[in-house]
């Protein structure tokens, strides 16, 4: 049997391989258990939900971003 993978999946199964000392197949063997057991449990394939955006102006003047501390007192004091 052959099997068709992309170059780029290919070489990092190859690098999962010299990391974990094991064969190729293995690595296959194992990624495949894994999306078919997740499967079996969802009943279905997990799909990535798709990214919100919102129109708008972009952040409003006085928020910083690079601040946990300053979010959480504007949002406290709402």
């Amino acid at each position: 049997m052959t099997v068709s993978i992309s170059d780029e999946l290919l070489l990092e199964a190859k690098r999962a391989s010299v990391e974990r000392s094991c064969t190729l197949g293995e690595v296959f063997e194992d990624a495949l258990k894994v999306a078919l057991i997740s499967r079996k449990k969802t009943g279905k394939r997990k799909v990535p939900l798709p990214f919100k955006t919102f129109s708008g102006n972009g952040v409003q003047p006085g928020v910083d971003l690079q601040s946990n501390q300053a979010l959480n007192d504007l949002m406290d004091a709402s």
